[in-house]
């Protein structure tokens, strides 16, 4: 698995971790990190310190959503949160290969193709270490929120997500 570090998506993400003078520890996993559950379950932590990268496009602009693992990202408050104007969709994997260049489920925050806009769901900052997308399916690295917003120049919001039904008490409990 330690050829997994040859990667080129791999390299561009130490590279990045390495300029902004944070710790360039990538972990390989056996298994694919392609979704925020097989992420979580790879790695033995909760499914809500997984950093979901998420691709949308505001009218013709490629914007980065980060948003923890157990929630649900609600596209149109991306754009709000940006203040940008336009119809909100997710990118086709094409897009999201040529906006970041990585493939969708290794997609990283840093070491991206473009300088996109971003945002960052505040929900992540109940953990003290996120893991996130190192450039391939089978990569993540460990950090903080905080070294997060530092690297990707992201805007931290309350209202890009709402709380996933894997997240969310059971409608019974729920107040009618």
């Amino acid at each position: 698995m330690s050829d997994l570090l040859e990667d080129p998506g791999v390299k561009r993400v130490v590279a990045a971790l390495a300029a902004a003078k944070q710790p360039t520890d990538v972990l390989t996993l056996k298994e694919t990190a392609a979704t925020a559950k097989a992420a979580a379950k790879a790695i033995g932590c909760e499914l809500g310190a997984i950093v979901k990268s998420l691709v949308f496009l505001v009218g013709n602009r490629f914007v980065l959503a980060l948003v923890a693992g157990d929630r649900t990202c609600v596209p149109e408050n991306v754009a709000r949160a940006l203040n940008l104007k336009g119809d909100v969709r997710l990118a086709q994997p094409g897009e999201v290969r040529f906006a970041t260049g990585f493939a969708p489920g290794g997609v990283a925050p840093v070491g991206i193709a473009r300088k996109l806009p971003c945002v960052l769901d505040r929900s992540l900052k109940r953990f003290d270490n996120v893991f996130a997308a190192a450039g391939h399916p089978h990569c993540v690295f460990p950090t903080t929120v905080e070294a997060l917003k530092d690297m990707t120049g992201a805007i931290v919001s309350y209202s890009i997500v709402a709380e996933s039904e894997a997240a969310a008490p059971p409608a019974a409990a729920k107040k009618k």
